[in-house]
Parts: C-alpha cells; structure tokens; sequence
C-alpha cells in the first residue's frame, strides 16, 4: 500500500512575475489577516499577487495592491478588493524586513499564497529590481535551453 503524504500545502496563487523581474535574497513566510468575506473569496481561488508589494507602516508590514475579489454570497459585510492587508510576522522578521527595505534599496514582494495546516499563508522575498539587460540574458538563456532540448530530442 503505497499512500502518498502531502505537505499540507495548497497552492492559491503563484506571482511567475516576480521572479523575472527581481533578484530573490531572502524568503519568509507569513500569515495573513483576512476578513471573513475575503478567506471564503481566497478559498475560491481568484486572488491576484502580481502587482502587490510590501510597505512598513508604524513597525508592522501590510501588503498593498493585492487584489482578492468580493464574495458574492456575503451581503452588506463585504470586503474592499484592494484593502491593505496586514502580515503577521516574528518582531525579529519585522525588524530585519525594515533594514533591508530602509538602508539597502530592496522592496517586498510576495512570491505565492498558499494554505498551510488550514491557514492562509504569504511567502514574501526580499527582492531587488532587474535590470533591462538581466531581463534580456534571462529570456536568452531561456531560449538557448529550450533550442538544446529540442536538439537533443531530435538526436536522440
């Protein structure tokens, strides 16, 4: 009997985006605090993290931009779509995000939204922008290796 054990992870939303247009240095995890409308919204799979960035606001993190969509059978205690959203985040972790955001010239973005044992959960990055021409090596590395495995394919 083979049974497979997952990790408890369920991946709502991934941001492909990120990663070409920043540089990754440190990944954290963090929760999130969602009104009731918006954790039964996100259940249903429709958020969007694309645009979304991290700001420190009176020594706490909130995510801005993040679009999680209103709840069509919630009725007067609906949500805002593009409220700022708090992340809930070791003190240690705060104050780490908060130097490196401040002195250094990296941004918060977040990577992918995920439930965890239940728990709506955020990876965020420490990350620093790409240059025109990283993006240009990147997207010609891409286009060389996918060439090799063609090749390779052919030959084989």
């Amino acid at each position: 009997m083979n049974t497979k054990k997952s990790n408890g992870l369920k991946i709502i939303c991934l941001n492909r985006k990120a990663s070409f247009n920043y540089f990754f240095t440190d990944l954290f995890e963090a929760g999130v605090v969602l009104k009731g409308s918006e954790i039964k919204s996100v259940r249903s799979g429709k958020v969007n993290i694309a645009d979304s960035y991290g700001i420190e606001k009176d020594g706490e993190i909130y995510l801005i931009n993040s679009h999680i969509p209103i709840y069509k059978e919630a009725s007067y205690s609906n949500h805002n779509p593009y409220a700022e959203r708090k992340l809930l985040l070791n003190k240690r972790e705060i104050n780490k995000l908060i130097g490196k955001i401040n002195k250094e010239g990296f941004t918060i973005v977040p990577t992918k939204m995920y439930f965890k044992k239940g728990k709506a959960k955020l990876e965020i990055a420490v990350a620093k922008g790409k240059k025109n021409f990283d993006k240009r090596q990147n997207k010609k590395t891409r286009d060389w290796n996918r060439d090799k495995a063609r090749y390779f394919r052919k030959t084989s």
